[in-house]
This record gives C-alpha cells, sequence and structure tokens, in this order.
C-alpha cells in the first residue's frame, strides 16, 4: 500500500531514504560532470582510434551494466554491434557469476567493463582473457580495486567511477539513479571518440543541466501536484503499470523504468513498444486487469477490503507531436477498455537529452514509490 501522505512530506522521505535513492536522482546532473571530466583526466580526449570496432562488447553486473548496453546499443544503432555479456554462476553474488568472451572475440573488436564493485574475481580474469585475445579493454570501476590492477595489467584504460560517500552505506541497488549515470557517462565519451555515437562534451554537459532541472522539477520539497515524478507515483499505486513506449531512445527509458520498479520499489510492470505493443497487450487489457473488469468495486468497503489491481497504461514518448504516431491509436485502445493512461514526452532537445529526461523522471518516480510503500 502507499502511503500518499508520505509524499508531501520532505523529511520523512529523507529519513525513509535509508539507500540514498533520492540523492541519487538529485545529484545525476553532477555524477555526469565528475564522470565526464574522470574520463577526460583519464585520456578519452586523446585517444587517436584506428577506425570503428567490429563488435563492442559489454561486462559488467546487474542492471547497471545491463541498462548501459542497452542505452549505448540504441544510441550506436547499427555503426557496431554493442552487446552484453550475460553472466553465468550459481549466485548473484560478485564473487559467484562468471564472464566469458564468445569465441570470436579478437584484435578488432572492443571490451567495455561497467561495475559500481570492482572486486569481482570473473571481472579481472575476463580482462586479462581479452588481452591474450588481443581485444581494446576499458573499465569503469571504483578507483583502487582490483579489477583497476587488471586492466592495469592488460595495458587498458581504467576510467575511475564517480561514487559518492553515500554510496558505501547500504549496498548498491544496479538500478539507483547515480549509478547509472556513473557508469554511463565515460562510456559516452569513449564511443563518441570511436565515432560510434554523437556525444561531445557540449552534448554531455546538456544532459547534466537537463539532469538538474528535472530534479527541480521532481524533487522532494515539490509537492505532487506540480511534481510530475511524485504525481505519477500516486497514479500507479497498487496498478500494474504497462509501459508503452514510442521512438527509438524511449525503448531504453520504458526498460529501466520496468527494471527500475521491480528492484526497488517491488511492482511488477510490463513493457512494449509501439506500434507492436497494441497487439501485445491487447488481450491484458481485455481481460481481468482492466478497471472495467470487476463490477462490483463500486460497492468494496474502501477501508476494510484491498483494492483490486488493473492496469495502467505509462507512454513514454520521444517523438514531435504531428508526425508518424500511434500515440492516438495506444490512448482509444486504452481508454476502450476502461485503462487510465499517463503520458511522458520531454521538453525539446537533442537525444541524449530526451533521453535523460524520460529516465531522470521515471528514476524518481520509482523511487518515490519505493519509499512511499516502504520497499
Amino acid at each position: 500500500m502507499l502511503d500518499e501522505s508520505l509524499l508531501d512530506a520532505p523529511e520523512d522521505l529523507a529519513e525513509a531514504d535509508r539507500r540514498g535513492l533520492l540523492r541519487g536522482a538529485a545529484e545525476a546532473g553532477a555524477r555526469v560532470r565528475t564522470a565526464a571530466r574522470h574520463a577526460a583526466e583519464a585520456g578519452v580526449a586523446d585517444l587517436k582510434p584506428d577506425g570503428r570496432p567490429r563488435a563492442v562488447l559489454i561486462a559488467g553486473p546487474g542492471a547497471a551494466a545491463t541498462h548501459a548496453a542497452d542505452l549505448l546499443g540504441t544510441l550506436a544503432g547499427a555503426g557496431s554491434p554493442v552487446t552484453r555479456l550475460a553472466p553465468s554462476g550459481v549466485a548473484s553474488a560478485s564473487g559467484a557469476l562468471r564472464w566469458e568472451l564468445p569465441g570470436w572475440a579478437g584484435s578488432v573488436d572492443l571490451l567495455l567493463i561497467a561495475t559500481p564493485d570492482g572486486t569481482e574475481p570473473s571481472l579481472s580474469l575476463l580482462a586479462d582473457q581479452a588481452y591474450r585475445r588481443g581485444c581494446t579493454i576499458v573499465a569503469v570501476a571504483p578507483a583502487g580495486t582490483p579489477l583497476a590492477e587488471a586492466v592495469d595489467g592488460a595495458h587498458g584504460l581504467f576510467i575511475p567511477m564517480a561514487t559518492a560517500p553515500y554510496d558505501q552505506d547500504e549496498p548498491l541497488a544496479g538500478s539507483a539513479p547515480g549509478v547509472l549515470w556513473a557508469l554511463l557517462t565515460p562510456l559516452l565519451a569513449l564511443l563518441d571518440r570511436v565515432g560510434l555515437l554523437t556525444a561531445p562534451p557540449d552534448a554531455l554537459e546538456a544532459v547534466a543541466d537537463r539532469l538538474d532541472h528535472i530534479a527541480e522539477r521532481c524533487g522532494p520539497a515539490i509537492v505532487t501536484y506540480s511534481n510530475p515524478a511524485k504525481a505519477l507515483a500516486a497514479e500507479l499505486a497498487d496498478a500494474l503499470p504497462v509501459i508503452w513506449t514510442e521512438g527509438v531512445s524511449a525503448g531504453p527509458a520504458g526498460r529501466r523504468f520496468a527494471a527500475g520498479l521491480a528492484e526497488l520499489a517491488g511492482t511488477p510492470a510490463v513493457v512494449a513498444e509501439l506500434p507492436e505493443a497494441l497487439a501485445a497487450h491487447s488481450a491484458l487489457l481485455a481481460g481481468p486487469l482492466a478497471a472495467s473488469a470487476d463490477p462490483d468495486d463500486f460497492f468494496r468497503d474502501r477501508v476494510e477490503e484491498p483494492p483490486a489491481l488493473h492496469a495502467r497504461v505509462v507512454l513514454l514518448r520521444d517523438r514531435p507531436l504531428g508526425g508518424l504516431t500511434a500515440a492516438p491509436a495506444a490512448r482509444d485502445l486504452a481508454l476502450s477498455h476502461d485503462t487510465p493512461i499517463s503520458e511522458l514526452e520531454p521538453d525539446p532537445g537533442g537525444e541524449l537529452e530526451s533521453l535523460a529526461e524520460l529516465i531522470a523522471v521515471t528514476d524518481f518516480t520509482a523511487v518515490y514509490l519505493a519509499l512511499a510503500s516502504g520497499a
């Protein structure tokens, strides 16, 4: 159950924020600036690549590496395939995970290692394996960790992760807002230098500015009725979020939102891209999760009986209005089944800025749901 009164109690929110999630969301812009500076100090701007790599491989634990790979692959397009190396193992603990290079990986490929930990033995072994295969190696992790030594020994490029003191207070969640930007920003700068995507220093500064702007709009001191993240969190109380995305950049933002809802708030969600989402989720909206599925809900005792779980569509868009869009059909489908719909669309700006805004608002939403529901 969501305690909506907590949303407008900033001091109580801060007290409930034992994992530093709100601070991570609020300081995302600062993380981008610090991470960009670390990348520059590590020599990313001075690199002289011989050409594009045949393939980019990304290894790292948890949701942070998964989201980074998803975002980089989307932004890079078909220039060089971006593939996440999924770990194997018997548990999610860092020492139990194992990564292996694919058999075809070699001297024309780029291995990226992204981790907020840096103590995983298998990642150090992966760096050594990549060195023996001739791969170019770049890693982002906390400074002074075993991985930093392994990458240095493999003649790779190590970029210290932009960390905050409160990162060590509690185990870091892979979907934590600060973790994503601390790992992603140096990789954006690197792949811009390699020529796989466009993320020059001024674009990263614009991303930081946009994240600061969202932090002002969505911060804990801003009341729910004028705070888009708190408002969406309240709308998703006791609902099954059905996340639909439209536009290339909105896809990774929607998938990250669904993962963050599950990991941070314990809220299940389903996600799909338009227009395919209309067919994929049509039966879901017509079934028992539709708001109109329980005609007796009006007579339910609001005090004694818990509310029934109903779907709510969340539409994330990064396309300008007036273009070729499936949004009208999406609204018609939702409303035809009495399913409410919430929409988020970023302010005008570059692709990275639009993506940053969608991620930032939905990150704040997941955090507010987590704190107000006691997750």
